[in-house]
């Protein structure tokens, strides 16, 4: 009599991806999780973010010191070292709005400092992987879409951001939708990208913010639109799994967006 056929139990995966968000975010990880093969798997860490309210919303404009506190230490370093004790491949930085403040010399500063409790893994973050997605794609010409709990200074620095990178930022702002995660919704978003910023004739369109729903509205939004459409966890995903060297696996990864029929030229193959 044979023995039976162990069924998979999630010990054995191809890739782990740590992902450290803000303590009361929705969606992060939920969206990774739905994205990634089923034996890849993801592992959540939080930091405490000081614009959320009791009960876990966030103000209707998120402040700017909470965002830069974010990043500073000691919190996220330790919760990063915390995360790079587990047996990962990669650790991502779920969080889009610090890199804006940071600008992009201040987020390789803190890229650097991270290294130091990460065990030689490697770190990405949304813009940092954004960046590499837009180059990957050939897009110089973009726009970005940014949850509306950003205020318009934030979403200028987020212009600034790119325009250090080399990209024309054809459009930017703040979406007009309601503030508030778990009121976004798919259908909404795609009305926003198709009467507000197509007609700006981007290359590529950034949905920025791990906290806003997006990862659902890649694939139609690219055939009707005909220009890349990046979100913000659906890049960090796709850089994460490069960095990890299971660029393979985002290979599989068929129905969220061109992407990730591409590779970064910014890892070793």
């Amino acid at each position: 009599m044979s023995s039976p056929k162990a069924e998979q139990d999630g010990w054995e995966a191809r890739a782990r991806v740590g992902v450290v968000v803000p303590h009361a975010d929705v969606g992060p990880e939920s969206e990774l999780q739905a994205m990634a093969p089923r034996d890849v798997f993801i592992h959540g860490s939080r930091v405490h973010f000081g614009a959320m309210r009791a009960g876990g919303e966030m103000d209707p404009k998120i402040p700017h010191d909470p965002v830069q506190a974010f990043v500073e230490p000691p919190h996220i370093d330790n919760a990063v070292e915390l995360l790079a004790a587990s047996p990962l491949d990669v650790i991502a930085l779920g969080f889009t709005s610090s890199a804006y403040v940071l600008g992009a010399a201040g987020e390789k500063d803190l890229f650097d400092r991270l290294a130091q409790y990460t065990r030689g893994l490697p770190v990405t973050g949304t813009t940092r992987a954004a960046v590499a997605g837009f180059a990957a794609l050939g897009a110089r010409r973009v726009a970005v879409v940014n949850p509306p709990w950003f205020d318009d200074k934030l979403s200028a620095l987020g212009r600034d951001y790119f325009s250090e990178q080399g990209f024309t930022v054809a459009h930017h702002g703040p979406c007009g939708l309601p503030s508030n995660q778990k009121l976004i919704t798919p259908e909404a978003l795609s009305e926003w990208i198709r009467t507000t910023v197509a007609d700006h004739s981007p290359d590529a369109v950034l949905v920025a913010g791990n906290g806003i729903r997006a990862v659902g509205v890649i694939n139609a939004l690219e055939r009707e639109l005909g220009f890349s459409v990046l979100t913000a966890n659906q890049v960090l995903l796709w850089h994460a799994l490069h960095l990890a060297g299971a660029g393979h696996v985002a290979g599989e990864i068929t129905d969220r967006g061109r992407l990730f029929s591409v590779a970064p030229s910014d890892v070793a193959a």
